[in-house]
């Protein structure tokens, strides 16, 4: 865990829970996967089983460290939601959340169903956005589970992105998005995957028509020191929703 983030969207990371297993194609080359191996390798105590998933009780007191408010990517190592995290620890990690209220926590899950069949029982504060991973439009349906939770600010990351993917059945629906955020990027590391350029096309002309935040956040074949790597025909899309949430449904 970090207060200084290299993901683009996000200040910082934040892992309570680590570990997961794959669900769906955009898993085959897990980067958190082999970032576990290398510090299960280095002797790193969070990491002594590896990739297995873990909670970590201790790490629930690390962002009250941080005085700076910050936007921080919770579980950048684990799904939060995975079925081996106990309800118990998920409420202990929104309970934080609820009490860390100068930050913006971000929570990504390809597992909404879950938090979907939990949300009732948690608390949405003001501070928390949660969004789900579609790599193709086969895994829109986790969506429509994103959909039934209460956060102020509901988004998708669309990386990396494996094929042409429809989001206009979430988007505007008259004067409101069911969305408030979406994000492309291509894959990266070993083994990656070439990303169609006009798959993030697709999607940033779908945000465009629907007035919706979109961060490009970089082409896989290109290196992420080349300003071409965080284009799209010429242009750079770093869009965010304003701090604690600008949605209007």
């Amino acid at each position: 865990m970090s207060d200084q983030s290299r993901i683009e969207w996000t200040d910082a990371t934040w892992n309570p829970v680590t570990g997961c297993s794959p669900v769906s194609a955009g898993c085959r080359n897990c980067y958190a996967l082999r970032m576990a191996r290398r510090l299960q390798a280095m002797g790193k105590p969070a990491y002594a089983r590896g990739f297995e998933v873990a909670e970590h009780p201790r790490a629930l007191e690390v962002p009250f460290s941080w005085r700076q408010p910050r936007m921080v990517f919770v579980c950048s190592m684990g799904d939060l939601f995975h079925e081996r995290v106990s309800d118990y620890f998920i409420r202990q990690v929104f309970d934080v959340i609820v009490g860390a209220e100068q930050h913006t926590f971000q929570i990504l899950t390809k597992r909404p169903e879950r938090a979907a069949r939990l949300a009732p029982a948690l608390p949405w504060p003001q501070n928390l956005w949660l969004g789900t991973s579609v790599e193709l439009s086969a895994h829109r349906a986790r969506l429509s589970s994103l959909c039934e939770c209460a956060a102020r600010v509901l988004f998708v990351s669309l990386e990396p992105l494996l094929g042409p993917v429809d989001l206009r059945p979430w988007l505007r629906r008259g004067r409101r998005n069911l969305l408030d955020w979406v994000i492309v990027g291509g894959e990266t590391g070993p083994g990656r995957r070439p990303m169609d350029p006009e798959w993030p096309r697709l999607v940033r002309d779908q945000c465009a028509a629907a007035r919706l935040p979109f961060f490009f956040k970089r082409w896989g074949h290109l290196p992420s020191w080349d300003p071409r790597a965080h284009e799209i025909d010429g242009v750079t899309y770093h869009e965010l929703p304003r701090p604690h949430g600008t949605s209007d449904r």
